[in-house]
């Protein structure tokens, strides 16, 4: 489904969180390894299924050397409800405006529904694309792949 290179530079961006605060890719830059999650819609099953997932095991996904982040097309004000409803704790950021920007840049944008695909990616502390992959809609995340690898790029 990508075409982006894996070693080349990940796409930077900016998004608000569900707290209306910007966050950058970049900012993680020389310090921290990156775990994007692009999700289809907050409140979904699989997606509230995943994003549960990782509030429970948190502490193994975001470190000192480590961060995830959390991708919808869903406005910010939806993404503050959704986090307040599931207790979820990290940032979920929204690229609702232009609608699908970064999505389209990470080339997983479905046009059809106007959201992202279940996809993820690893960025390693230089900003470096090390891993992808793809999940069909109603497949959830290996969360367990997704560390190892998110680990592997510390």
């Amino acid at each position: 489904m990508s075409g982006l290179t894996l070693g080349a530079p990940a796409p930077d961006f900016t998004l608000r969180d569900q707290f209306g605060q910007d966050v950058s890719l970049s900012g993680f830059r020389g310090s921290k390894a990156v775990v994007i999650l692009f999700y289809p819609f907050a409140f979904s099953g699989v997606c509230t299924g995943e994003m549960a997932g990782i509030r429970d095991r948190l502490a193994e996904f975001m470190t000192f050397d480590t961060e995830v982040l959390a991708i919808s097309c869903d406005p910010t004000y939806s993404l503050r409800a959704f986090a307040d409803s599931d207790g979820l704790n990290f940032p979920l950021l929204s690229d609702f405006w232009p609608h699908g920007r970064v999505s389209r840049e990470y080339e997983v944008f479905d046009e059809a529904k106007g959201a992202p695909h279940r996809s993820s990616y690893v960025i390693d502390r230089d900003g470096l694309l090390r891993w992808s992959v793809h999940n069909a809609a109603a497949k959830g995340r290996d969360l367990d792949q997704h560390l190892e690898q998110l680990r592997a790029a510390v």
